[in-house]
């Protein structure tokens, strides 16, 4: 097969393709143990799903009030189980990331309460909904407080004033997983679970969530095996699996997401309303590919931060660290490379390869943003792309990739335009 051809076809030059394959052959043994992560957590998802009977009716669509939609009560405790939660909330009508923990944050918290940050400020997007960017119908406006605690210099938990800051309005801790559009590192599941614990011994009955958005499958465990009471996330990221149109999730105790259920449909009504349909089989079958397409990303990741290291970048995580999301976080220190990296992603994608992506002002953020991503799903993180708001470091958050083989991909176009561009010269062979 000479898939190189193919390569230099697609304007992939020959220094490119032997400075990359160069670094895969480094990074081998790394992929051995990604892809033993995978089989454990596809074990997982099946034997969910053999014990909650699915069957080929559970695809049937529901429309109306969507009363009596089993296959959307198996899908539920497909998730449940699988996270190992009393209760989860799948739904279509929840429509990203953002969306889902907003749900959870404005079900779970009354005026009077505090919602609490011990990892410093949340995604951008989140600083709207909670008020610290002013914003019609935030959880300020409803006279819910905020605290938050910088993480320590260098990325771990700053105990001593966790302890000073959590008090008795406090009724919900957010713990964001990743790192958003930040480089500190990306939480493991057990520094999050020795957080809750640290929290719960200081006040027991707090409520402790956890954004869990680009981190479903990179482990064998998640926050909920730790003791997260929620669990939250996107169905256009890891669980979707790359064929999920839309939607997110909610998983936790019975009692909080009761609560999201209440507050997604009407009180009384709660999660026996939702029509879902005719999503139920990509919903389904997402979940299912879910762990290996979640591999295939962290791979790409891996491959990403072996690539630029070698040409003298910051990458946060190192190509050596271990995993617990699915982004790569690329400082590239311009402008101009930002914009030549994403250029060159986009150019690999399946669709809209042909489109220029440009900075440009974004709904939910404080600084220019540019994104690239040519996406089945319009905006699936899953999917191969990169974006970075057009700020200091200057850092690029490249991720997903349904396929390693694309993934790979992705890499050695953004490398061939930021060679084209001038910006990088290729150290001999």
């Amino acid at each position: 097969m000479d898939t190189q051809k193919i390569y230099h076809e697609m304007g992939i030059s020959s220094a490119v393709l032997a400075f990359c394959c160069s670094a895969e052959e480094e990074l081998k043994p790394r992929f051995a143990a990604i892809d033993a992560i995978a089989e454990y957590n596809q074990a997982k998802v099946v034997a969910a799903m053999h014990k909650n009977r699915v069957s080929a009716e559970c695809f049937a669509a529901s429309t109306g009030y969507g009363y009596n939609d089993i296959g959307r009560e198996a899908l539920e405790k497909v998730y449940a189980d699988t996270f190992r939660t009393e209760a989860a909330l799948v739904r279509p009508q929840i429509t990203c990331g953002t969306h889902a923990l907003a749900l959870a944050l404005a079900a779970n918290l009354r005026p009077g309460d505090e919602l609490y940050s011990p990892v410093g400020r949340p995604y951008d997007t989140l600083e709207e909904v909670i008020g610290i960017r002013p914003c019609k119908g935030s959880l300020a406006e409803f006279g819910i407080t905020y605290r938050e605690t910088e993480l320590l210099p260098d990325g771990t938990f700053d105990y001593e004033n966790i302890r000073k800051s959590i008090n008795e309005k406090t009724k919900l801790v957010t713990i964001q997983r990743s790192k958003g559009y930040a480089t500190r590192p990306t939480f493991s599941v057990q520094q999050i679970g020795e957080l809750i614990r640290f929290v719960k011994e200081l006040k027991p009955g707090v409520i402790c969530m956890v954004d869990n958005c680009y981190g479903e499958f990179t482990e064998i465990i998640e926050p909920s095996d730790v003791g997260a009471d929620m669990i939250v996330g996107s169905l256009i990221k890891n669980p979707g699996g790359g064929l999920a149109p839309t939607g997110g999730y909610i998983c936790g105790t019975q009692e909080c997401v009761d609560q999201c259920a209440y507050r997604l449909t009407a009180p009384g009504l709660g999660a026996e309303l939702g029509a879902t349909l005719g999503l139920m089989q990509s919903f389904f079958q997402g979940f299912f590919l879910a762990p290996t397409v979640t591999a295939s990303a962290v791979k790409g990741a891996i491959f990403a931060a072996g690539v630029y290291e070698k040409l003298g970048y910051r990458c946060v995580p190192s190509s050596a660290e271990t995993r617990h999301d699915i982004i790569q976080a690329i400082e590239l220190r311009s402008k101009e490379a930002m914009v030549a990296f994403c250029k060159g992603v986009q150019s690999a994608a399946p669709v809209d390869s042909y489109v220029t992506p440009e900075p440009y002002p974004m709904p939910g953020y404080d600084s220019e943003v540019i994104m690239a991503a040519g996406a089945f799903v319009q905006g699936s993180s899953i999917e191969l792309s990169a974006d970075g708001p057009i700020r200091e470091p200057y850092a690029i958050y490249y991720q997903g990739g349904l396929t390693w083989a694309h993934a790979k991909l992705g890499i050695l176009m953004s490398l061939q335009k930021m060679c084209d561009a001038g910006l990088i010269t290729l150290p001999e062979a």
